[in-house]
C-alpha cells in the first residue's frame, strides 16, 4: 500500500530526484514488496495487457451483459470513430475504448478496476489510445499506469474511491483525475503538470451522484466511463498547455470527500434517488428482477 498521503508529497518527491512520478512510485512499490523494479514493473505489464484483452472483448459487436442493459455499443462507437466523428478519430476511439472495458465489465468479463470496476474504461481508454496512436511506446504506457496509481493511492489515502460512501465523483472522477495525471506524463509534462491535470479532472466532477440503475454497473455507469475519458483528456491538455489549477490538487481531493459525506444516501449506490428512481429506472428494474415486495 503506498503511503503518500498529499500529490505534493508525491510531486515534491519526483523532483527532487529529478524523476517522474512513474518512476517514484515504482521504486516506492519495489521498496514494499521487497521486489526487483523490473518484477513490478512487469506485473504493471500484464495489467496493461488485460486491459488490451478487455477493449478487444468488450468490441464485440454480439456481447451482452446478462441483464441486457447493455452490451454493442462500444462496436457500434468504433465504427463511428472510423468516420472521423465530431472530434476525430483519436477521441472518438478513446470513448469507444472506455466503452468498450466497461461493457467487458458489465457482461463479466475480466478488466482492471482502475480504481474501480464502475470506472473501469477511464485509464485505458486514455492510455491505450495514445499508445495505438503511436504517440509512445509500450515502455511509456506501462510506467504512466503507475503515475495513475499513484494518484489514485492519495485519493484512497485522503478520501475514498469507493461509490458507496463519496458518490461516483470517487469513482469516475477519481479514475479521471488518475488518467489526466497519466496522460499529461506521458506526453513529457512535468510532475507539476500531472497534479494540475489530476486537479481540473476531479473539479470537473465534484457532486457526481451514484445512481445505478437497478443497481447494476451499466446505466448510467458505462456512459459515464465515455465523459470521464473525455474530461481526462481536456485536463491533460489544459495542464500540458500550461494551463493551471487555482485549487491545488490535494484540495480538489478533500472537497471532493466533503462533498461525498454531504451526499444522502440514495445517491451513494443504493439505487434509491438519481436516474435509478426514475420511472422507467424503476421499471428497467421491475423487468430484470421482478416485482419488487415494497
Amino acid at each position: 500500500m503506498l503511503t503518500y498521503q498529499t500529490i505534493q508529497e508525491l510531486c515534491q518527491a519526483a523532483e527532487a530526484a529529478g524523476s517522474t512520478i512513474s518512476q517514484v512510485i515504482l521504486a516506492g512499490q519495489a521498496q514494499q514488496l521487497g521486489l526487483e523494479e523490473r518484477e513490478v514493473y512487469d506485473r504493471m505489464a500484464q495489467r496493461l495487457q488485460v486491459m488490451k484483452e478487455s477493449v478487444q472483448t468488450g468490441l464485440d459487436p454480439a456481447l451482452r451483459s446478462a441483464s441486457g442493459l447493455s452490451g454493442g455499443d462500444a462496436a457500434k462507437l468504433l465504427a463511428y470513430a472510423r468516420t472521423g466523428g465530431i472530434c476525430g478519430s483519436f477521441v472518438s476511439e478513446a470513448i469507444a475504448r472506455a466503452v468498450a472495458t466497461s461493457e467487458c465489465n458489465a457482461a463479466m468479463g475480466k478488466i482492471v478496476a482502475a480504481p474501480t470496476a464502475g470506472s473501469c474504461g477511464i485509464l485505458p481508454g486514455a492510455v491505450l489510445s495514445v499508445l495505438e496512436a503511436g504517440q509512445c511506446s509500450e515502455e511509456q504506457a506501462v510506467m504512466a499506469l503507475f503515475t495513475a496509481g499513484g494518484i489514485g493511492a492519495v485519493i484512497s489515502n485522503r478520501a475514498t474511491l469507493a461509490g458507496a460512501e463519496g458518490g461516483c465523483q470517487a469513482e469516475c472522477g477519481a479514475a479521471a483525475a488518475m488518467a489526466a495525471a497519466a496522460l499529461a506524463e506521458l506526453r513529457g509534462g512535468s510532475p507539476a503538470q500531472s497534479a494540475h491535470a489530476c486537479a481540473i479532472a476531479l473539479k470537473n466532477q465534484l457532486g457526481l451522484v451514484c445512481d445505478p440503475v437497478a443497481g447494476l454497473v451499466e446505466v448510467p455507469c458505462i456512459k459515464r466511463n465515455a465523459a470521464g475519458v473525455m474530461i481526462a483528456l481536456a485536463a491533460a491538455e489544459m495542464a500540458l498547455a500550461g494551463v493551471e489549477s487555482k485549487i491545488p490538487a490535494d484540495e480538489c481531493v478533500s472537497a471532493m470527500y466533503e462533498v461525498g459525506c454531504s451526499m444522502p444516501a440514495s445517491l451513494r449506490e443504493t439505487a434509491l434517488g438519481g436516474l435509478a428512481a426514475t420511472p422507467t429506472g424503476r421499471r428497467l428494474k421491475q423487468e430484470i428482477f421482478g416485482p419488487s415486495d415494497s
